[in-house]
């Protein structure tokens, strides 16, 4: 009863607090900047040299298959090594210039190969600067105000993926090549902002215990899993979750333009229209999982999550898609933001890192098969689908993700719940 009364009366957020949250905002909505555009556009420059979706699904797979090793090593690094700006920021630091210069060449890819070699540079240099970035959170937010925590971060995501899918598309039409220089120039500003803000503060986060190698973090990350059902249940609901919208990211440009013939700024506008549901969703989502516990929160959205995203696999008519759209969008807005709130209490004090990278190796399963789930069943589906050309397939799989990740939810609760 303690425990629901104090998530019932919220206190509100310190001074000192909102200015965190602001600070660490800012590189979420560079590099969800960065990774909208890349997953979501690069299928469409890759269909221009291939008519394969299993191709395409492969190569914007590969961020996935980087995520199951690379935030292991980062995250757990960056919980061993100390500097006088702290442990995470070098990471940010050395990661920003390759993955800037991986953007702005990408537009001028004249090959398949290309393509897929500079999209390999990018997520690596992504996956080295946002795993020691995430675990900031837990270093600096208490867990009385994660679940406002992460929605703030979910407002500044759902900001930076929203920018993404309506000005990516956008420029676009304009240029191939404009998107990824545009939003390359874009994010190099934003992390040199933060970096220099953050040096100002000196955010150095907080060191408990004695510092391991590499090699023992991962091991003692492993033990953790082996031995806490409710880890086991999270990886595998998480990469579930990130299954759903890795399909969605990478598919959803080619359904509405290849699938249903409107042009690349009519799907701008309609992912655009999207994307301002999930502004919303977010922080409504995490005000409810502070009150509620974001488990409590999960059980009730995933249901009409799943359902809904079903409704496009059979219905093209817009009069009957317009009225789901809220809905699925809504939904989309709770899994992109109440995961990692989920982790968070499950976290052993001094395995920040190390857990921030197994949540990203959770995301790494789900983010490495949506594209290529997504890809083979549309190959599959294009005679049983052919009004779409088979990209309808996209929303069963998404659907089926979903719905497949609730019985493990209740296995994943809060010291609260």
């Amino acid at each position: 009863m303690a425990a629901t009364e104090t998530r019932q009366e919220q206190r509100p957020l310190k001074k000192e607090e909102k200015r965190v949250l602001a600070l660490l905002g800012l590189p979420t909505l560079t590099l969800a900047l960065t990774i909208t555009v890349v997953t979501t556009y690069v299928p469409k420059l890759a269909s221009q040299f291939t008519g394969s979706t299993t191709i395409i699904g492969l190569i914007v797979g590969a961020e996935g298959f980087l995520a199951l090793f690379v935030p292991l090593i980062a995250g757990a690094w960056s919980d061993r090594i100390d500097t006088r700006f702290g442990r995470r920021l070098p990471f940010l630091v050395a990661a920003t210039p390759p993955l800037v210069a991986a953007l702005a060449v990408l537009g001028f890819m004249n090959s398949l190969g290309g393509i897929a070699v500079v999209v390999f540079i990018f997520f690596f240099a992504y996956f080295v600067a946002y795993e020691p970035y995430r675990a900031l959170y837990p270093d600096l937010v208490d867990e009385e105000i994660a679940g406002r925590g992460q929605s703030t971060q979910a407002v500044w995501r759902g900001a930076g993926t929203g920018l993404a899918l309506v000005g990516g598309g956008l420029l676009f039409g304009v240029a191939r090549w404009a998107p990824f220089v545009a939003f390359a120039a874009v994010a190099a500003a934003g992390m040199a902002v933060f970096t220099v803000l953050s040096i100002k503060r000196r955010p150095k986060s907080r060191r408990d215990g004695d510092p391991k190698s590499v090699h023992q973090k991962i091991a003692d990350l492993w033990k953790l899993i082996r031995g806490d059902g409710r880890l086991r249940a999270y990886l595998v609901a998480n990469a579930l979750w990130e299954l759903s919208l890795g399909a969605l990211k990478t598919f959803v440009v080619l359904y509405i333009t290849n699938g249903l013939g409107y042009s690349v700024f009519a799907a701008a506008a309609i992912v655009g229209a999207v994307a301002l549901v999930v502004l919303v969703a977010a922080p409504v989502s995490g005000r409810m999982a502070d009150r509620l516990g974001s488990t409590a929160v999960m059980r009730l959205a995933l249901p009409v999550y799943g359902a809904g995203l079903l409704v496009p696999l059979f219905v093209r008519t817009p009069w009957v898609l317009v009225p789901i759209l809220p809905a699925i969008a809504f939904g989309g807005g709770v899994i992109m933001t109440l995961p990692y709130a989920m982790l968070i209490p499950l976290m052993p004090k001094g395995e920040h890192g190390a857990l921030t990278g197994f949540y990203s190796l959770s995301r790494g399963i789900g983010v490495m098969l949506g594209p290529l789930l997504a890809g083979v069943a549309v190959s599959v589906f294009k005679g049983p689908l052919s009004s779409t050309h088979g990209y309808a397939a996209m929303w069963l799989v998404c659907s089926a993700a979903v719905l497949a990740s609730i019985p493990l939810v209740g296995q994943v609760r809060d010291e609260d719940d």
